[in-house]
């Protein structure tokens, strides 16, 4: 979890141009960047939805064949057209338009309808359901598993992106406990394995604690709408991780 508060808007007070923006204007004329843009974000979420659809009872071979076939239609933006840019979070966007498609896949033939079509993008499903036996059997509805994993993916891209930056992955490895709050290791006892001062270890920590919140409300700013909601969707994940 990250520990430190998000850091400020910049002086200009622009929102930059983000996966989510690009995908919007795709409805007028779609582009590279806006395919691509799209394909990303489809990349992260695709398994927050299969553990949706799972939750809600489907066969596993049924929930690859929906969660593939979602996206192959949502890659040619059947589902843009409904998009309302007020209400331009994407995690919901994405779940709306994902129950609807469910609903009407249980209402035909699924096999007849996509006769074997694959989307443009890799979807490791078999990887997918190794993650799903691993989810707590507790009573999350289908929903709510669906933020959990939302929340937890932001979080591990994120995280991935501060390790990708670090110089010494080694000692990034080391000092990321301090960032997750797992136990077992203090202070004192890290900073002699490395090596370092324990006044200096707290700088470090402090320092990669506030660049992984500016990394996290990046992450967030991609899949909203306007500055306005990055404040609220990270409240949002906070307590979706929390279930």
């Amino acid at each position: 979890m990250p520990g430190a508060a998000p850091p400020e808007p910049s002086k200009q007070g622009r929102f930059p141009t983000t996966r989510w923006s690009l995908i919007v204007s795709s409805r007028r004329q779609s582009t590279a960047n806006s395919r691509e843009a799209l394909a990303s974000l489809c990349s992260t979420y695709w398994y927050p939805l299969y553990a949706y659809v799972r939750r809600q009872g489907e066969r596993v071979e049924d929930a690859q064949d929906l969660t593939q076939g979602f996206f192959s239609q949502l890659l040619e933006k059947r589902y843009l057209d409904d998009f309302d840019r007020e209400r331009g979070r994407f995690r919901t966007f994405l779940l709306a338009a994902f129950r609807h498609y469910v609903t009407n896949e249980r209402n035909r033939e699924r096999a007849q309808k996509r006769g074997g079509e694959r989307p443009p993008l890799t979807l490791d499903l078999e990887d997918a359901e190794k993650r799903y036996y691993l989810e707590p059997s507790h009573n999350l509805t289908p929903e709510k598993i669906y933020e959990r994993q939302w929340a937890l993916t932001v979080l591990q891209r994120s995280m991935e992106r501060l390790r990708a930056e670090s110089a010494n992955e080694t000692r990034f490895d080391r000092l990321r406990v301090f960032l997750t709050g797992e136990l077992g290791s203090s202070y004192r006892d890290v900073a002699e394995e490395l090596r370092m001062s324990e006044g200096a270890l707290k700088v470090a920590v402090h320092r990669l604690r506030r660049r992984y919140g500016e990394l996290l409300r990046e992450e967030i700013a991609q899949t909203v709408a306007s500055p306005k909601e990055i404040k609220d969707e990270l409240n949002h994940l906070l307590l979706a991780v929390s279930l």
